[in-house]
């Protein structure tokens, strides 16, 4: 009965950049009592390990058939989730990887959405370098050694690389973004969804087709103290109680910040199926892009376009 119960459940993700709102998108979420949500888990790196043991080359893969490797990854999702509560019928699971995993992902589960968070770059690098100097006396994890934290270049340089936090989620995004099943993903940018909350939460619950709920922007609430704690970089999934705009000035060096604010790809999004939620177009503006305001974090917002537009 308990698998029959958890095979009913809906499994959608949140993906995309780092730093960017997935954490806090999933504590606005899981307000309703329908939904689970939370920070990254480790079902995106139990996926990894498991594919990569019974693939080309090692000594089970020709004992695992296609087969058995879909029911094996989907047993992930199922017993992963199997003690949640019968009420949390929709399931979001975080993890940056989905987006370079998103035809396995359409296959296991064919009416999944991907709720994408993205964010100026150079406000991410910004982000995590705040929290890089808020931890000033810890060797943080996020860095493999002496030479990447060495200073602001050299940890902007390691966060950016193919591999890197940043990079790698980067990379994979614009994967996802301009494959097979782009169709699936809905790009939803940080600066205009903590302005805007209510009107974007509205439109996510439109993209994924479930009945609107009401949530409270005023009293957010979500940490993972043990989790920041054993990376070295306490506070970094705390989010802020109300949601709101917190302007302030950027401590990168003005050579780094105008470097990765040209990285915002996005802005600009041609040939793909993916959906953006965008703000209302000025007279004259096409419907898909941003205007000129919404180049920086730290100015008014336009009235959010009540759609989602394709990216194509």
């Amino acid at each position: 009965m308990a698998k029959q119960q958890e095979k009913s459940k809906k499994f959608h993700f949140i993906s995309g950049l780092p730093r960017s709102g997935s954490t806090l998108l999933s504590a606005i979420l899981r307000q309703n009592p329908r939904f689970h949500a939370g920070m990254t888990s480790p079902v995106g790196g139990l996926y990894a390990n498991l594919i990569r043991a019974v693939s080309a080359g090692t000594e089970m893969a020709p004992m695992v058939s296609v087969e058995q490797r879909k029911r094996l990854a989907r047993g992930l999702f199922d017993n992963y989730y199997e003690d949640l509560p019968n009420d949390r019928q929709v399931v979001l699971d975080t993890n940056r990887s989905w987006t370079a995993n998103l035809a396995a992902v359409s296959e296991l589960f064919p009416d999944a959405k991907m709720l994408c968070c993205v964010r100026d770059v150079a406000w991410i690098m910004d982000s995590m370098e705040r929290q890089y100097q808020s931890n000033a006396f810890e060797n943080t994890r996020l860095f493999g050694d002496a030479a990447q934290r060495s200073s602001v270049f050299t940890r902007c340089e390691a966060l950016a690389s193919r591999n890197g936090l940043v990079g790698y989620a980067w990379s994979a995004l614009q994967e996802a973004l301009y494959g097979e099943h782009a169709d699936r993903l809905l790009i939803i940018d940080y600066d205009l969804f903590v302005r805007r909350p209510g009107d974007l939460v509205a439109l996510i619950y439109e993209f994924l087709g479930e009945e609107p709920f009401e949530h409270d922007f005023e009293n957010v609430v979500y940490d993972a103290p043990a989790f920041d704690e054993q990376l070295g970089v306490a506070g970094l999934h705390k989010v802020h109680k109300k949601v709101a705009p917190r302007p302030r000035k950027t401590i990168l060096p003005p050579q780094l910040f105008e470097q990765y604010g040209q990285l915002n790809f996005w802005r600009e999004l041609k040939g793909s199926r993916a959906k953006i939620i965008s703000v209302k177009p000025e007279t004259g503006s096409p419907a898909n892009k941003t205007s000129p305001n919404e180049k920086s974090a730290h100015t008014p917002s336009p009235a959010v376009g009540k759609a989602m537009k394709a990216a194509e």
